[in-house]
């Protein structure tokens, strides 16, 4: 007799980027409630972002393996080593573009991350795909395409784009500043609530203080606590902007920025996305003509929600130190790494050895 019929079941909520589990022997139903829970860990063990491209990459790996007739399971090294190959050569579909390789290297971990989950790891370090990911490096590695940091007279400007006469125009002012002043990436921007666990979604919360505004967030490696004082003028203060989209947008619980519908004149309660902070940037420094000596196919492709976080490590004349810390990075090298413009020419070598 048997234990009951084999299932399979997807171990997060519908999540493209979640891979069904190999089959198991039916739980009983009091444990139901527990295998509800454990799916939703699963899925809180990664954002939203990191799942829809690890989703679209599997599927997109599973495309290529039907096409080549060949078999998605088991996990093989020398299947996966040809794929990358297609991938860096433009040969995954007929007439296809070559991948960057940092495009190949995130399919390489979703793929990697999905079989896995499945109970059947992929060797990375097996020759046929070390080697060939190698070669791929040597041979089309490019340097990082940055966007660009707004400074902030870029940001002055570009605050001057929106209309402080809607409640739109409110939001996104106080999205801008905080993002600056924050250092915050976009993804933490729409991820707070006004409080403390108001929400299921919610990484993080705003507390209000005299001096300034206490950032609470949860990050990958735990939570952390990000201050954001207070502007030198009510006009560029982003506490000053917070206040003021909250009491005119009558906000008081959940969600700290919402879309707004009804023509601009009613708050949802829906939370915003991360690719719309993206959109504000872009759209923002565009109307504010920041690099204006660039063409506008060259400015389209500059700015991003990241365009702030640098900022703010290219423009704040302090100890490395503190701007590593308000930004969360581990190392000093990657706070380097978003100084972009401010170190720039500071020291001339060149007339320092006599020239």
């Amino acid at each position: 007799m048997t234990d009951g019929p084999s299932t399979e079941q997807p171990l997060g909520n519908g999540s493209p980027a979640t891979p069904a589990v190999v089959p198991s022997p039916a739980l009983p139903a009091h444990l139901e409630r527990l295998t509800e829970r454990a799916r939703d860990y699963v899925d809180a063990a990664s954002s939203a972002n990191t799942r829809r491209a690890y989703g679209s990459d599997w599927k997109h790996f599973s495309a290529w393996c039907r096409r080549q007739g060949l078999e998605v399971s088991p996990p093989s090294p020398q299947v996966v080593g040809l794929y990358i190959t297609a991938c860096a050569s433009g040969a995954v579909i007929p007439g296809g573009k070559p991948n960057a390789v940092s495009t190949i290297e995130r399919r390489l971990s979703a793929i990697g991350w999905h079989y896995t989950q499945r109970g059947t790891p992929l060797d990375r370090s097996d020759r046929h795909i070390a080697t060939v990911l190698a070669g791929i490096r040597n041979t089309h590695a490019s340097p990082p395409r940055q966007k660009e940091a707004v400074l902030p007279d870029d940001v002055i400007a570009m605050l001057e784009t929106l209309d402080r006469g809607t409640l739109r125009g409110l939001r996104d002012r106080a999205m801008l500043l905080i993002g600056f002043a924050g250092g915050l990436r976009r993804s933490e921007i729409v991820a707070l609530d006004i409080g403390r666990d108001q929400t299921e979604d919610g990484h993080g919360w705003v507390e209000i203080l005299d001096k300034g505004m206490l950032v609470s967030l949860r990050g990958k490696n735990g939570w952390r606590e990000v201050e954001i004082g207070r502007g030198s003028s009510d006009s560029t203060c982003p506490v000053v902007a917070l206040q003021t989209w909250l009491k005119l947008a009558k906000i008081g619980h959940g969600p700290l920025f919402r879309r707004v519908t009804g023509k601009g004149k009613d708050v949802g309660p829906d939370r915003l996305t991360d690719r719309q902070v993206a959109r504000l940037v872009k759209r923002a420094a565009l109307e504010a003509g920041v690099r204006g000596d660039l063409n506008e196919a060259e400015r389209e492709e500059k700015f991003a929600g990241h365009s702030l976080r640098a900022g703010l490590a290219s423009s704040a004349e302090v100890d490395e130190r503190f701007v590593q810390k308000q930004l969360g990075h581990a190392s000093a090298e990657m706070t380097r790494r978003y100084q972009r413009r401010r170190d720039r020419f500071r020291v001339n070598l060149t007339k320092a050895a006599g020239l």
